[in-house]
């Protein structure tokens, strides 16, 4: 095992996928040529270029004698697992305590290590007999990943190339499969546990792990080099509005403003890119809703964490091996009205679900909330156009356009800056139509003022000087915000 990863720096590819050894060096070469060229671009903020490297620097330059043995030990675990599969009554796992489980994995491993002849010191034994108890009850190397609180992402390039977000930024681990049969066996087991499959016929699959993360895989031959697989982990402390403030996604004028609009059952979209925390800012805004009020969320990976008394979570399923027994969001949102709801709340409008959704807000189910993939609120818009056309509904542009200014009333925009900050870039309420055009305004926006030495934007939240089309409706309910919310300049 370990020759063949010595071997590998040799190759123009192995740097990619061994971090660790002599691969640094074999890169050296291809990064003269830009050292010469970099004085030439004459930039004023050259320091935040380089940041990325602190990120990978403390798992890809793994010294080559911790590399092969943490090889060796990957080698004699799953080689002790194998006995362990031979030996345990699987059965009778479900019923065993941990620390029955544990003594017993414990015994089987040290035995073996006798029969093959290995000596090990205390922490390898350890460690060896840590990875044993995570391959029989949990998911084999990655849990350490899934146990660690600062992890966000788990990204699986293949078995030899494993990254994991922190704080917003990718970082690569030495945590490696065995191979790519390794691999496959994680997979099938989080799958399988969800009655899902993935194979060479259907090589793709979304599910769900006990804790509420968000799992996809694609594997062989969709995926070339080896599986992928991607985990958005499940936060399971629900961030409050206060700590959103905290850490900067927005202030507490917004937060003001936010409230009211909740509060007074205004239809909000939240919209952003992939990973930039619309879920996360749809779960805080939901802690402004009435505890009185039926709430119905509607999702294809139930994420939501509502904390309100009266609540039915509904999840979409796909079809099976046969084709049959699909569930849609839209068959989902049809019977949710049925069910007499207060609010539906849609994790992602993504497909022909949009006409049900805007319909259900034009038609008695204010306050209701969705998120949705864009890059500014006007994107937003076009988007939700584009959706409804590719609905095949015969819909003239200015009928869908009527029925999107009459249904939705605010666009909470999120983003996810190149710092890995997330913020609230612009709130923007939709007014109405003129002509066949939407017409918006923008209440606040996040105005960017630079970047620091270490590379983090810098910034303000300022209010566009605009009053909310919506301050009849919040003193009706009782909001009555401070006019100095509204002026121009910084909050």
């Amino acid at each position: 095992m370990f020759r063949r990863f010595e071997k590998k720096p040799a190759k123009p590819a192995a740097p990619s996928l061994v971090p660790g050894g002599k691969a640094p060096e074999a890169a050296k070469p291809a990064a003269k040529p830009a050292a010469k060229t970099a004085p030439a671009v004459g930039l004023d903020i050259p320091k935040p270029a380089p940041k990325p490297k602190p990120a990978q620097s403390a798992a890809s330059q793994m010294d080559p004698k911790e590399e092969k043995r943490m090889a060796r030990l990957l080698d004699i675990r799953m080689d002790l697992h194998k006995r362990l599969l031979e030996t345990l009554n699987l059965a009778a796992l479900e019923r065993a305590s941990d620390e029955d489980l544990r003594r017993e994995v414990s015994a089987i491993a040290r035995e073996g290590l006798r029969e093959m002849g290995i000596v090990l010191n205390a922490s390898d034994q350890e460690e060896v007999i840590q990875g044993l108890m995570d391959e029989v009850v949990g998911l084999g190397p990655i849990q350490p990943l899934l146990d660690d609180p600062t992890v966000n992402d788990i990204l699986i390039n293949g078995s030899q190339q494993i990254f994991v977000e922190r704080a917003g930024k990718l970082e690569l681990t030495p945590v490696r499969f065995k191979d790519e049969r390794h691999l496959m066996r994680i997979i099938d087991k989080i799958v399988s546990a969800v009655g899902r499959r993935v194979d060479e016929s259907s090589p793709y699959v979304d599910a769900r792990l006990a804790d509420g993360s968000r799992f996809n895989a694609m594997v062989p031959p969709c995926a070339v080099d080896g599986s992928l697989v991607s985990i958005r982990k499940f936060t399971k402390e629900k961030l409050s509005i206060d700590q959103l403030i905290e850490f900067g996604a927005f202030n507490e004028a917004m937060a003001t403003y936010l409230q009211a609009a909740v509060s007074t059952r205004l239809n909000i979209i939240v919209s952003g890119g992939t990973g930039s925390g619309k879920t996360t800012t749809l779960n805080a805004l939901s802690g402004f809703i009435d505890d009185a009020e039926r709430i119905v969320t509607i999702e294809d990976t139930a994420e939501l964490q509502l904390q309100q008394v009266h609540v039915g979570r509904m999840e979409s399923r796909p079809a099976n091996v046969e084709g049959k027994g699909e569930v849609s969001q839209r068959d989902l949102l049809r019977n949710a009205l049925r069910m007499r709801p207060d609010r539906i709340i849609v994790g992602e409008t993504r497909g022909d679900e949009v006409i049900d959704m805007l319909q259900a807000m034009n038609t008695g189910h204010d306050g209701s909330m969705t998120t949705i993939h864009a890059n500014s609120a006007r994107d937003a818009i076009a988007r939700l156009e584009n959706m409804i056309a590719m609905t095949g509904v015969e819909l003239p542009l200015k009928a869908s356009r009527a029925q999107i200014a009459s249904a939705v009333n605010l666009i909470v925009q999120i983003s996810r800056l190149q710092d890995g900050s997330r913020r609230m870039i612009s709130i923007t309420e939709i007014t109405g139509m003129e002509g066949d055009i939407i017409q918006m305004q923008e209440i606040f926006k996040f105005k960017r003022t630079g970047i620091d030495e270490n590379g983090k934007i810098l910034g303000e939240f300022v209010s566009g000087g605009l009053r909310s089309a919506y301050t009849e409706r919040f003193k009706q309910w009782g909001f009555e915000l401070p006019s100095d919310i509204y002026a121009g300049g910084d909050l």
